[in-house]
């Protein structure tokens, strides 16, 4: 065989990994069907009818995020929301899932605390630092706009010197703008007005597990590992 064959794509093989890679979750739903679900059975009985969570999750689709696993949470515990860049549409700008999840979240399940989680090393703010790359993503591209004020602020104030420094710093105003997109919705700041919702901003290091969260009274991100009080990014309700 010659090395132009051998530089050829193999569609066999492709197919093949292609049913290993579904075999394996496959396997996993098995594992789930017969091993874990007899064990939480009389949970999953209660919650067949009804929810409650504790809290709305907003974070990133990035696979390697995955909240329950990191909150440590059960089936039920959060209502979680994942999208590109871990972005919330200003209200009235798009009535799409996000905005909807938000709403049935906040007046149908009564949530009381709403969590926006980016993350490090995130494709979504890499993009934005790089917009070029999104030529062929003409969808995606659209949906970050939602994440240009984030970058016009580190564009003009930064300073940085490297592309990581600009990601990391992107990556917590990018949750500090997105907190504000979140209470333009008429139900988030009339129960934040209340003081019957609160809302957080958190940043998850995928390397080191370590989440830094938003503190509104400090202006700035805070270890969340229990040596302060929790930050927390709501303003102190007005009634």
């Amino acid at each position: 065989m010659s090395d132009k064959d051998q530089s050829r794509p193999d569609p066999a093989g492709e197919l093949q990994g292609a049913d290993a890679a579904l075999q394996h979750i496959v396997d996993g739903y098995l594992h789930f069907r017969h091993d874990v679900f007899p064990q939480q059975e009389e949970l999953f009985k209660k919650l067949a009818t009804a929810q409650s969570p504790r809290a709305m999750f907003i974070t990133c689709a990035d696979s390697r995020v995955a909240p329950e696993l990191i909150t440590h949470s059960a089936p039920g515990d959060l209502f979680v929301t994942r999208n590109v860049g871990n972005v919330v549409p200003p209200y009235g700008q798009m009535n799409g899932g996000v905005s909807t999840a938000i709403e049935y979240a906040v007046l149908a399940l009564g949530v009381q605390h709403i969590i926006i989680c980016g993350h490090s090393d995130c494709g979504a703010m890499r993009a934005v630092l790089n917009p070029h790359t999104l030529k062929k993503m003409p969808t995606v591209s659209a949906w970050l706009r939602h994440a240009e004020v984030a970058r016009t602020v580190v564009e003009d104030n930064c300073n940085c010197s490297t592309e990581g420094e600009s990601m990391q710093v992107l990556t917590e105003e990018n949750v500090i703008a997105q907190l504000h997109h979140l209470r333009t919705h008429p139900s988030v700041a009339s129960r934040m007005a209340s003081g019957h919702l609160f809302i957080h901003g958190w940043v998850y290091s995928i390397e080191t597990s370590e989440i830094r969260a938003y503190d509104s009274a400090q202006d700035r991100f805070l270890p969340l590992d229990g040596t302060f009080p929790t930050p927390s990014a709501t303003p102190k309700g007005r009634f």
